[in-house]
């Protein structure tokens, strides 16, 4: 075509600069490319919104914009979403009855179910602050009744005090005539969510599914201590380094770093 750069810029509605200069991604974008990668294969199944919480984290100053165009750049893969669930309705009509409105108001616990690489069967009792949305403890073993659970609050109540209810599922663990008089006396209450409702217990439900997607589905426990100590570590990173998307994208209970030079002294 004998047409003039000039002329073909003008009819396109281009600048002719766009001819010439290639686009250059900033000085840093390597680094941050690099740092993003690296998180995403410690962290296969989060998203880029919880990496860039992290890389902020980390002193980044990005965008989730700016992350989402380089995930999608280097062809990373967002996980699935999880299915919508519905707005919880009792049998009566009423919507949810009992929301958390400060920490240690309401507490919720459940049980998830997992094997050891040999087979062998164990079981996790989970305990949430629903308000804080930090998990509270994972106690782990092969066998968890009625008596366990009193144990696992009777330290939780000892390090943080005794929430104003409890809430929970009507499994035999929970509703034990032991259980049900033990948290009266402590001056807590029971809130049984409705028989074959699970979603009335979201939060407890949802964190059960987080394990279960990030951890539980990926590692390979060889003993029931392996599977305790890497349960328990991962409980730690949930509460103090996790971006949960409720909050804001900040971790439940981030850990505080007192600077050395405000400590205090030993006299």
């Amino acid at each position: 075509m004998n047409v003039s750069e000039r002329r073909v810029c003008r009819v396109l509605g281009q600048h002719r600069s766009t001819q010439r200069r290639l686009p250059q991604g900033r000085a840093d974008e390597d680094r941050l490319v690099a740092d993003m990668i690296e998180l995403t294969r410690q962290y296969g199944r989060y998203g880029y919104r919880r990496i860039a919480a992290l890389l902020r984290d980390a002193g980044w100053q990005v965008n989730d914009k700016r992350v989402e165009r380089l995930w999608r750049r280097e062809g990373l893969k967002v996980p699935m979403k999880q299915p919508k669930k519905g707005r919880l309705w009792l049998n009566g009509g009423s919507c949810v009855r009992l929301r958390p409105e400060y920490r240690n108001h309401v507490w919720s616990y459940d049980f998830v179910h997992h094997r050891t690489d040999d087979g062998r069967a164990f079981r996790t009792l989970n305990i949430l602050d629903e308000y804080s949305r930090e998990c509270l403890a994972i106690r782990v073993k092969r066998k968890l009744n009625s008596t366990e659970v009193i144990d696992a609050l009777t330290d939780l109540f000892i390090l943080r005090g005794v929430p104003a209810y409890i809430r929970s599922d009507n499994g035999p663990e929970f509703i034990a005539e032991a259980v049900r008089g033990w948290i009266k006396a402590v001056g807590a209450k029971t809130a049984y969510i409705e028989p074959g409702s699970p979603w009335e217990n979201g939060y407890c439900e949802s964190f059960n599914g987080r394990m279960r997607d990030e951890l539980l589905n990926g590692e390979i426990f060889y003993s029931l201590r392996e599977a305790q100590i890497i349960i328990e570590s991962w409980r730690k990173h949930y509460n103090t380094k996790r971006p949960h998307s409720a909050l804001g994208y900040r971790p439940p209970a981030p850990e505080a770093i007192v600077p050395m030079d405000q400590r205090p002294t030993m006299h």
